[in-house]
């Protein structure tokens, strides 16, 4: 058992009612991520749900049950995926190709199994090399730093009122209403972790949710009644407006490979090539991806995934074939979440059963589509609020990886490493090929950048400074200073270290004569 867990990776909670609220918390974690793909690119909203949910089954029997990861859909494939639709598509047609998204996901699919397949017949040595704690730990920070952006969007523009204003060109207290709706989620949260009762602090992220809403559905009633706008936090027209009275408004019918049926537009070589070269390049960004977030887990949870149980080349062909089946059901590719890492490291539950839980439950609430409604009324500020703290963990996991393997900063080398890294994964550089600088057909983003970068200047830097890989306790190592120390700083350094010595050397006279 890991002592560092509440529940490690194979036990299960003790009443069902605990069980239920820690699957819950792991579905309004990766919610408003999930949604937000479909809603970006007009693919339907509620298979998105179900793929999740079927995703994530398929990835955890995949592994054995051996770890604890939650799939959801990915804003990796946004760009090959507009691109796909309008493959084959007649100059002013209106149907987009949803075969052609199908496609580009079973060629991701079959990109991560072949790369599994390799895997398993090189080993991870080699990974091992590439990827060692100076790179893995500041690629974990980027990870939860470059998505503080989306947060900071949701906390700011994240209700009803403000989503009036598409431009921001919005009286400022319509920002401060978001704003302090979502300090109200984070500080709940955060106040619910660490309590000190024990049963709080398994739930924190569903206490700070479900009060926060409280809030909001209160304010939300005030502003409808006094017909004050910018207080009309949730928007629950979305219930007004579907289709009660077919089966169409209570079942979710609207599956991609359905729409497919019906297309008019064409696939054919020239498209499938299209396709290739939009999906497979992303595809070899993403491995990159779903090492980087293992590599977290496999922290949190003090197991080597990749290495060990369930290793790499199970994770992969799990993480391939739930990108393959999700895009058949909705177009999106699968990808591991950091929200729900995040949640485990708050919550110090990693049972893998209730991921399961959670899948099935997301499953069922995308067949479900009042349930689905309600959870969509959710404000963006509230997750967003929550997230100042989901997103902040994950880089803050990683500065704990960088402690935990005695990482040694005063080696230049790894400084440089370390800033490559974190400057171009937070600044998000990008480089495309094809098409423009506004639309790439072919985009590598920031994280990957950061990885591949760093990958190169820890690979081609070496560390001539004599200094041990790792900071001991024998050897406590300080990062150098700027500057050479001047003849006077030497001599006073010197001295310091001569009356330490002397003060040492009396104190184990003194021990021997007690003796």
């Amino acid at each position: 058992m890991n002592n560092n867990l509440v529940l490690d990776v194979n036990e299960n909670p003790r009443r069902w009612y605990q069980w239920l609220l820690f699957a819950i918390q792991h579905i309004l974690a990766m919610l408003v991520a999930c949604i937000t793909v479909p809603l970006i690119t007009g693919l339907p909203v509620g298979p998105t749900i179900i793929a999740a949910g079927i995703g994530t089954l398929i990835y955890i029997f995949t592994t054995k049950r051996k770890s604890p990861v939650f799939l959801s859909s990915s804003f990796a494939y946004l760009v090959p995926m507009a691109t796909a639709l309008g493959c084959g598509v007649a100059t002013g047609g209106a149907n987009d190709n949803y075969w052609a998204v199908i496609i580009g996901m079973a060629m991701v699919g079959a990109v991560y199994v072949i790369i599994a397949l390799i895997v398993r017949k090189t080993g991870t040595g080699w990974l091992n090399k590439l990827l060692p704690p100076v790179v893995i730990g500041p690629i974990i920070m980027v990870i939860g730093l470059s998505l503080a952006g989306s947060a900071i969007n949701n906390v700011v523009n994240g209700t009803y009122a403000t989503s009036l204003y598409p431009d921001g060109n919005m009286p400022w207290y319509f920002g401060f209403t978001s704003i302090c709706l979502a300090l109200i989620a984070c500080a709940l949260t955060a106040f619910f972790a660490t309590s000190k009762k024990k049963g709080v602090t398994l739930i924190p992220f569903v206490l700070g949710m479900v009060g926060t809403y409280l809030v909001a559905v209160i304010l939300t009633i005030i502003g409808n009644v006094a017909d004050v706008e910018a207080i009309k936090i949730i928007d629950f027209d979305i219930f007004t407006t579907n289709d009660w009275g077919s089966y169409k408004g209570w079942i979710t019918t609207d599956f991609l490979f359905v729409k497919a049926i019906d297309q008019t537009a064409s696939v054919d070589a020239e498209v499938i090539g299209q396709v290739a070269l939009a999906f497979i390049p992303v595809a070899l960004v993403t491995v990159c991806e779903h090492i980087g977030d293992h590599k977290n887990l496999g922290n949190i949870i003090n197991r080597d995934l990749l290495e060990d149980e369930p290793g790499l080349t199970r994770t992969l062909i799990g993480d391939g074939i739930a990108t393959a089946v999700s895009g058949f059901a909705c177009g999106a590719a699968n990808t591991t979440y950091g929200e729900n890492v995040a949640v485990i490291g708050v919550s110090k539950v990693a049972s893998v059963n209730v991921i399961i839980l959670a899948a099935i439950l997301t499953i069922v609430m995308g067949f479900f589509k009042p349930f689905a409604l309600a959870l969509e009324t959710v404000p963006k500020c509230i997750t967003g609020g929550i997230s100042l703290i989901l997103y902040g963990f994950i880089a803050a996991s990683g500065v704990k990886m960088l402690i935990k393997e005695r990482v040694n900063f005063g080696i230049t080398k790894n400084i440089i490493v370390a800033s490559v890294i974190l400057v171009t994964g937070i600044g998000g550089l990008i480089i495309g090929f094809g098409g423009n600088v506004s639309s790439y057909t072919i985009k590598i983003g920031g994280t990957a950048m950061a990885m591949i970068l760093g990958i190169l200047a820890n690979v081609l830097l070496k560390n001539h400074e004599g200094l041990p890989e790792k900071a001991t306790d024998e050897e406590p190592i300080v990062i150098p200073t700027t500057e050479p120390l001047n003849e006077e700083e030497l001599v006073e350094r010197a001295e310091v270290k001569e009356i330490n010595e002397d003060e040492e050397d009396s104190s184990i006279e003194t021990d021997a004569k007690n003796n």
